[in-house]
């Protein structure tokens, strides 16, 4: 696998573990289940302020290569992503956070990666070789041992509740892949507004208060960037690489987290930091280093995504094409035979 090829799904990691330092300094001045409506709510409206200006910037133009939207057939899939990532999981995490330390809901959070993995290999039937799993492997090592304290973690009831949130999160990562084909920024979008408007009404109905304005506009600028962009980009690593395999990529947030709040706030990384960044690394290399071939069939297959004309993109066009790559529009696939390396992307979806 090329780093160009992961770059995605690393990127969206950055992103969304940048979010974590930058949120806690607003965490004094905004409620917890706020902070988590304002951070999606600033993803959803940002991306949609993206999908406007885009609309605009593409003009008239030729009816073929508009961006289409989601099929009807494929709105359960989002729809389920929604109810479980969007909702059950923030209102249970908020939940359980209110009996739990920070740092036993730091050390929870890491199953997320793990149940995500579990779910796309047994339910879903996505390869995994025996390297990917002992990368996934290291790279949830290394963040049980980034956000261990001894004695901190108690499997109490809020700790199940964090828990339930990482099933939610994970089955989220599934269900979002079934619909990873589509445009990554309508999907982003339409999964933040709705998360958004879900944490920040329920934290207003409990009783919270809308902060300044100052503090307002910088969680939704996060929310934009953290979540919004974050996500898209996981969406698209979804299409390139499968679930277990971005979902590995995605657990080395914290990390980048970590990285980022001591360049905020300087002081010497413990031993343990050192450590957990090797086991974090070393799961990134195996990955890496994943070389998976046979001959596979494709079965006839038809939907919308950029592509360029490829070894599985050899077909006409029905409207008139000025022969720019990438483009998008809606295509069929048809029946085909062949052998060449390939991860668990939107075209080998196959059995083995």
């Amino acid at each position: 696998m090329s780093l160009r090829t992961a770059a995605p799904a690393l990127a969206s990691a950055l992103l969304f573990g940048a979010s974590t330092p930058l949120a806690k300094a607003l965490a004094g001045s905004v409620p917890p289940l706020l902070l988590a409506g304002l951070l999606y709510l600033g993803s959803g409206l940002g991306l949609g302020m993206l999908l406007v200006l885009r609309r605009i910037g593409m003009g008239p133009g030729n009816a073929g290569t508009q961006m289409p939207g989601i099929p009807r057939r494929e709105m359960p899939w989002l729809l389920g992503a929604i109810l479980a990532g969007g909702m059950s999981g923030p209102a249970l995490l908020m939940t359980g956070l209110a009996g739990t330390s920070a740092a036993s809901a730091s050390l929870l959070l890491n199953v997320e990666g793990v149940f995500t993995a579990l779910i796309a290999w047994v339910v879903f039937r996505e390869n995994a070789s025996r390297p990917i799993v002992i990368g996934m492997a290291a790279i949830v090592a290394g963040g049980l041992l980034l956000s261990w304290q001894p004695g901190r973690l108690q499997l109490s009831a809020s700790a199940l509740l964090i828990i339930g949130a990482c099933l939610c999160w994970a089955i989220d990562n599934n269900l979002t892949r079934k619909v990873s084909s589509n445009d990554a920024v309508l999907i982003a979008c339409i999964k933040g507004l709705a998360a958004g408007l879900c944490n920040t009404g329920l934290a207003l109905a409990t009783g919270a208060q809308l902060p300044a304005l100052t503090a307002l506009v910088a969680a939704m600028a996060i929310g934009f960037l953290g979540y919004g962009v974050s996500l898209a980009l996981f969406v698209i690593a979804l299409r390139l690489l499968g679930t277990a395999r971005t979902g590995a990529y995605f657990s080395v947030a914290p990390l980048f987290g970590v990285v980022i709040s001591l360049a905020m706030w300087p002081e010497p990384p413990h031993a343990v930091f050192y450590a957990a960044s090797l086991l974090m690394a070393l799961g990134v290399w195996l990955h890496l280093r994943e070389h998976h071939e046979h001959e596979h069939t494709h079965e006839p297959l038809e939907h919308s995504h950029t592509h360029r004309h490829d070894a599985h993109h050899q077909h006409e066009h029905d409207f008139p094409w000025d022969g720019r790559e990438p483009h998008r529009h809606l295509h069929r696939h048809a029946p085909l035979v062949h052998r060449h390396p390939h991860y668990p992307d939107i075209h080998h979806r196959h059995s083995h």
